[in-house]
């Protein structure tokens, strides 16, 4: 990455489209790693089962214009924009797109209703409480 450039982070929840099956998460993984690592673009997801939360960590133009091809991914649904902005440094530097599951829906539930620096401080709040694959 360019070093003058400055790091953006998005962090969303949406749901699992009720057509998509529960396989699809693991092929949504397995492609977005390598296109994440070539646009320089790294973060974290967590499904529950049900929802999606992820992180993404980049430059702005790059991290803008995966939001947007999420938006439009028939696999997602009600994609909803929780936090947005600059960011310092990157959370998940070491791999283009860390995966974990939630054991509880109440998590991502609960983090869906927040917005702002309370949505990225509850994010972080359950990094210690998952298992994650990078």
């Amino acid at each position: 990455m360019n070093k003058t450039a400055r790091l953006y982070e998005v962090l969303y929840v949406s749901t699992l489209a009720p057509d998509a099956p529960i396989s699809v998460v693991a092929a949504i993984a397995g492609k977005a790693r390598p296109a994440n690592q070539e646009r320089d673009i790294t973060g974290l997801l967590i499904f529950d089962g049900m929802r999606f939360c992820q992180q993404l960590e980049g430059g702005q133009k790059g991290v803008l214009a995966l939001l947007e091809r999420i938006r439009h991914d028939a696999r997602h649904i009600n994609v909803e924009i929780l936090h947005h902005g600059p960011l310092a440094e990157r959370r998940f530097k070491h791999f283009s797109l860390g995966y974990t599951s939630a054991d509880s829906e109440d998590a991502l539930e609960q983090l869906e209703r927040l917005d702002g620096q309370l949505a990225v401080d509850a994010f972080v709040a359950l990094l210690p409480t998952v298992d994650w694959d990078s």
